[in-house]
């Protein structure tokens, strides 16, 4: 194998920081990045080539791609666009600008870290992109619009840029993870109590269920590393998908959104 160059943001925990130290450890040149210094360190204290690097600040990411290049000889084989969060609540309860904070990292970073590798890959003449979405890019769940939506819009995104790729020798590809061991959840109930007025919602009740829910054996739950080996197999292949699933659970709700009508599919979702 060929030490081929990768660069991963949101590594500070969870999916990205175990997809980083599994390819670092099967010999691949990693370059992880996080949006705090303090994340930076710890990754450079694993002895990563770590950089900082914040998806809605676009000059970390210039800075962070010009200093990578320096590195590999202007070259970068693979980007794995991981970073995102999810901000949970009834789309009644969560406000516009709440819904941009959810899409200026989740969709227009994504789209920005794109745009800046597309110009590398191009010159270089290949290149793989990876985008993270989710089993929610495919299904939609109660108390998850803003982070559904976000999702959805990693899909279109990518099918079409796929499509307008086609001349190249640049792939694109996107992860439908499910259910998957990380800080998700501990982050997603932050967001939760920071953006969203429980007590005056008529959701109330089921907020509270959900923020008292024990989630530590979720269904069909993967532990990160099943990500990273995933990610490891689109690196190794030589014509990648244009999606991959990860866990039984998107298997099976992506199975039943093709098949089912919507009607009968709402009536799966809503027992979710």
């Amino acid at each position: 194998m060929d030490h081929k160059t990768i660069l991963i943001t949101g590594c500070s925990t969870g999916i990205g920081l175990q997809t980083a130290i599994y390819l670092k450890q099967q010999g691949y040149k990693v370059f992880p990045t996080a949006r705090k210094q303090k994340d930076v360190t710890m990754l450079q204290e694993l002895g990563f080539d770590a950089f900082l690097l914040d998806v809605t600040k676009k000059e970390t990411i210039q800075n962070t791609l010009k200093a990578i290049l320096n590195k590999t000889n202007g070259t970068l084989d693979i980007v794995f666009n991981n970073a995102g969060f999810g901000q949970p609540g009834a789309l009644e309860d969560v406000t516009t600008q709440i819904l941009k904070e959810q899409f200026e990292t989740n969709v227009f970073g994504l789209h920005e870290v794109t745009l800046q590798i597309l110009p590398i890959m191009k010159k270089q003449g290949y290149g793989k992109i990876i985008q993270h979405s989710s089993v929610l890019g495919i299904i939609s769940l109660k108390l998850r619009g803003a982070y559904n939506a976000s999702k959805y819009a990693i899909e279109g995104l990518t099918d079409t840029l796929r499509l307008e790729l086609q001349d190249t020798k640049i792939q694109i590809t996107v992860l439908n993870t499910g259910p998957v061991t990380s800080d998700f959840r501990k982050n997603a109930i932050i967001k939760t109590k920071e953006n969203i007025d429980i007590d005056n919602s008529r959701f109330k009740e089921l907020y509270y269920k959900n923020l008292a829910a024990n989630k530590s054996e979720v269904p069909f739950n993967l532990p990160a590393i099943a990500v990273a080996k995933k990610v490891e197999r689109i690196i190794l292949s030589e014509n990648i998908k244009p999606r991959y699933y990860i866990t039984k659970a998107t298997y099976i709700l992506g199975f039943a959104k093709r098949i089912l009508s919507t009607k009968l599919l709402d009536r799966v979702l809503t027992k979710i």
